[in-house]
């Protein structure tokens, strides 16, 4: 079945098993914290703060973090990664455990948390290419996005039965355990059927290098610019759900934990779709942003808790959508050395754009309504894939016009 080819790889099949499991964990784990903070704090504004620290280091060498993926074993660098993050989760349940947690160490480990995703993200994202072929990379890309939306589904809500039945730290000991699936996982692999890339050596000015490379590649500029604008401002749902889940919907971590499956139930349906997607064209982005914009938009005035969670499932189909076209656009159009860089960059306009989104959605939902939060996510993505679609579409329509030269030139 075309919709799940790149799991008749046997490395592919384990990566996203472990994958799945490990991330559940981590949704575990941001259902918990975010209550934490809540409960530490009372304040939507630093639980954005809070939010926002995972994310500091990507924000600051972010670029470096892919150079390094680029010139290093990928699968090595995920066993180190992998296994520290496991102990900050165990840190974290430790103190919370003990009663000892305090807002400031929230914020520490979150720290340190990113910076090992400085290093993670662009190795775990450009692994995926070195486990199946090229004319499986696109659905494997895409259902490595349905594993993270399948692992938000069953993560959030275990998540919020285990804050209401067991407590935080049950869920923070689950996450540090879920990490030895990925690292079962990468052991378990073949080494001969794996695709690795070519090694980059070390020369002076690379990340100078990767940045003028996308600056003068407009598949990979537009693209990014688009995820940076969007990442900053929409997605920022661990700020804005448990504020509408408290304040608007008066429910508490079980609320969230449904709110959080339904979107990602949404996202999974949305994922299996954009998997059975054998031509994914450049100008898809910026529908996927229109429909992700108007999602958002409608979700921020739903007048009910179960109308909420009605639109939460288009706001999930909207999301994984958009995110999974993303990272396949930037995948298939960046060369293979220059991979590494370039999914840095993604996660740094993704996930680094959230220390300064995270804080200010956080502001506008304590200083205004969190309905106001979420408007400030829909509207920008709405007006993004709008005015980006003219540029996609000619991007677009140069690539078809050169694949049909080649087309002739081969006949």
């Amino acid at each position: 079945m075309r919709i799940v080819s790149s799991l008749r790889h046997r490395n592919a099949r384990l990566y996203f098993f472990g994958q799945l499991v490990s991330v559940m964990g981590t949704w575990m784990q941001t259902v918990a914290q975010s209550f934490l903070v809540l409960d530490l704090t009372h304040s939507g504004t630093v639980l954005g703060l809070a939010t926002a620290a995972r994310f500091v280091p990507i924000l600051l060498f972010g670029p470096a973090g892919g150079l390094f993926a680029d010139r290093r074993d990928k699968r090595r660098i995920l066993y180190v990664t992998q296994a520290l993050s496991g102990l900050l989760a165990a840190a974290l349940a430790i103190l919370t455990g003990t009663h000892t947690i305090r807002i400031w160490s929230v914020v520490l480990l979150a720290v340190a948390l990113g910076f090992v995703n400085v290093f993670d993200n662009p190795a775990r994202q450009s692994f995926i290419t070195e486990m199946v072929p090229a004319e499986d990379l696109a659905n494997a890309v895409t259902l490595n996005s349905v594993a993270m939306n399948l692992a938000r589904v069953f993560g959030a809500a275990l998540g919020g039965i285990l804050v209401a039945g067991l407590g935080l730290a049950m869920c923070f000991a689950f996450n540090a355990v879920s990490f030895a699936a990925v690292l079962v996982s990468l052991a378990a692999m073949n080494s001969a059927a794996l695709y690795p890339s070519r090694p980059v050596k070390a020369r002076k000015g690379q990340i100078r290098a990767g940045l003028t490379y996308v600056r003068g590649t407009p598949e990979l500029l537009v693209p990014l610019l688009m995820v940076g604008l969007v990442g900053m401002l929409a997605w920022e749902f661990p700020v804005t759900l448990p504020l509408m889940a408290s304040r608007i919907f008066h429910g508490g971590a079980g609320t969230y934990g449904l709110m959080t499956s339904v979107m990602g139930a949404g996202a999974v349906v949305g994922g299996l779709v954009s998997a059975a997607r054998t031509k994914l064209r450049a100008r898809a982005l910026c529908v996927a942003a229109i429909g992700w914009g108007i999602a958002i938009t409608v979700a921020a005035i739903a007048p009910s808790l179960w109308s909420e969670l009605v639109v939460l499932v288009f706001v999930g189909y909207g999301s994984i959508t958009f995110n999974s076209y993303a990272k396949t656009t930037l995948q298939l159009a960046a060369l293979p050395e220059m991979r590494g860089r370039v999914m840095a960059l993604w996660a740094l306009a993704w996930q680094g754009s959230t220390p300064i989104g995270g804080p200010l959605v956080g502001w506008i939902a304590q200083a205004a309504d969190p309905r106001w939060a979420l408007v400030a996510g829909g509207v920008p993505t709405l007006l993004c894939g709008i005015l980006a679609l003219p540029t996609l579409t000619r991007i677009d329509r140069k690539a078809a016009a050169a694949t049909l030269t080649l087309e002739r030139a081969a006949a």
